[in-house]
């Protein structure tokens, strides 16, 4: 089963890993989820971001 990687420096997905880890995101099981790559780790990010804010002790 092919596995997708979308690549930070070029903004391209790649069928296996061709780059260099430091480059990629993945893996993920179809292109599709693998070109959604930068939109799900920016919603993932905020959401951590709104936890962080919700259980800061002052």
């Amino acid at each position: 089963m092919a596995e997708y990687w979308y690549n930070v420096v070029t903004h391209e997905v790649e069928k296996g890993p061709q780059s260099d880890w430091r480059k990629l995101i993945g893996p993920y099981p179809t292109r599709e989820e693998a070109e959604q790559a930068l939109e799900k780790v920016r919603a993932r990010n905020e959401k951590w971001d709104e936890e962080d804010e919700e259980n800061r002790f002052f």
